[in-house]
């Protein structure tokens, strides 16, 4: 089932020239108009005439994270902020977000893509699409929304957390399609079965999992806990949030949306493309965004591209599921974390030694973080009571910058292994 099959099953010449025909139009714009372009632009000595289809893409410089942090909020928008309809974010290193912006073209864009992710898990206008993403500067929530929409489904905005309440309207409002964090999902369903009800006292038929790294293993508790087909989809506020990619019903694989957004594969170290089937990490370029385009976006994931067809007929590239991060950025229950955000707090607590140590585990299906953090000689023989009040302060604070909730505890001096490398800040347990 297609949401648009002449896109989504292009001659694969034809999805090249159109690639083609709307980077040379993307490029000449930014430069034009994003001083950050123009500057990047020039220090590579390369002037826009010089890009002349996809295949000169490897000539343009990436954009990093980074880049976006020294630009911070408004520095990459490429119209006037009067075009800017609306403003989605991400939480970033040092407590600011890395914000993007939306025209209204935009937005019709993210609806579009989003429609086909739904309707490729089987939505259709007799849906009833429960959205249990977050709303707010998040994109999760809003973007499934506004595709649900375009679908013609009904939607039920529920947002995130309330987990009875969610079961409740599923069972009372007929929900067929549930999109959640695939952790969250498998929270659904132990707490469905604590109230006593069963897959078939609900009329779930798929879900559309994603905003969070999960195995093929969770794929088979998923499904078979919730009686549903789960589907991984794939995005980032960078880019324009969930859409970016999604899996149809082969489960063989992401496909990119490559008409809007055109995927490479780089070696993470030198920066080199590497060729289809082999691991590296994902760059992405924006192809028609408006308000914040992207030209080689370092995304950080590690990923696997296949061209090869799909038995389902969509002829558009498929990305493997996330196979890790080349940086040391954690997602938490949907949230990005960075060990140099914990950092940063501790710092500026200035009550404990700066050595630290994040280890992620998950317990009854959520992610939980705990975070270590040495004492100095004078604190170790404080008493009891004052160290716990310095814990809750320091998850209180933690809480603020991370945007997640994370267990604080003081340990003695010199209990975090030393390295005389780089320090080994995460320890991640969960099974992903």
């Amino acid at each position: 089932m297609y949401w648009n099959k002449p896109m989504e099953t292009m001659d694969r010449q034809q999805m090249a020239e159109l690639q083609s025909a709307r980077l040379i139009q993307q490029v000449r714009r930014v430069y034009r108009q994003v001083p950050f372009y123009r500057e990047s632009l020039q220090k590579a000595g390369l002037l826009p005439d010089e890009v002349g289809s996809i295949e000169d893409i490897g000539k343009l410089p990436f954009i990093t994270k980074q880049d976006m942090r020294d630009n911070y909020p408004y520095g990459l928008f490429a119209v006037p902020l009067a075009e800017i309809v609306r403003l989605h974010a991400s939480s970033g290193t040092t407590g600011k977000h890395t914000v993007v912006g939306y025209t209204s073209r935009d937005l019709g864009i993210w609806s579009e893509v989003m429609a086909r992710t739904l309707t490729a898990a089987g939505a259709s206008k007799q849906s009833f699409i429960q959205v249990a993403y977050g709303y707010g500067l998040f994109t999760g929530g809003l973007g499934v929304h506004y595709g649900a929409e375009a679908v013609g489904a009904s939607v039920i905005p529920v947002s995130s957390g309330n987990t009875q309440r969610q079961i409740m309207l599923m069972k009372d409002f007929g929900t067929t399609l549930l999109a959640c964090t695939p952790s969250y999902a498998l929270y659904i369903a132990e707490t469905m079965k604590e109230m006593g009800l069963s897959p078939q006292d609900l009329t779930l038929k798929a879900g559309v999992f994603g905003a969070e790294p999960w195995s093929e293993r969770m794929r088979g508790e998923i499904e078979k806990a919730l009686g549903i087909k789960a589907f991984d989809i794939y995005g980032l506020s960078e880019i324009i949030g969930p859409g970016v990619a999604s899996e149809c019903p082969c489960q063989n694989g992401l496909h990119i949306n490559e008409d809007h957004f055109y995927a490479e594969i780089i070696d993470p170290v030198s920066g080199q493309i590497l060729p289809h089937g082999e691991k590296g990490e994902l760059v992405l370029t924006t192809l028609t965004k408006e308000g914040m385009p992207m030209l080689r976006y370092r995304t950080r994931d590690l990923a696997v591209l296949d061209s090869a067809p799909c038995d389902c007929g969509r002829t558009l590239i498929r990305m493997s599921k996330v196979l890790g991060r080349s940086d040391d950025m954690l997602i938490i229950r949907g949230v990005n974390v960075f060990p140099s955000q914990v950092e940063s707090v501790l710092l500026g607590l200035g009550e404990t030694s700066p050595h630290y140590q994040l280890i992620v585990d998950r317990a009854d299906n959520l992610d939980n973080l705990t975070v270590l953090v040495e004492m100095t000689e004078n604190m170790f023989s404080d008493e009891i009571r004052r160290l716990e009040v310095l814990e809750h302060k320091i998850e209180a604070e933690l809480a603020s910058a991370l945007s997640v909730s994370a267990k604080v505890r003081l340990v003695s001096p010199k209990a975090i292994e030393r390295s005389e490398g780089k320090a080994k800040r995460v320890i991640d347990k969960r099974m992903i």
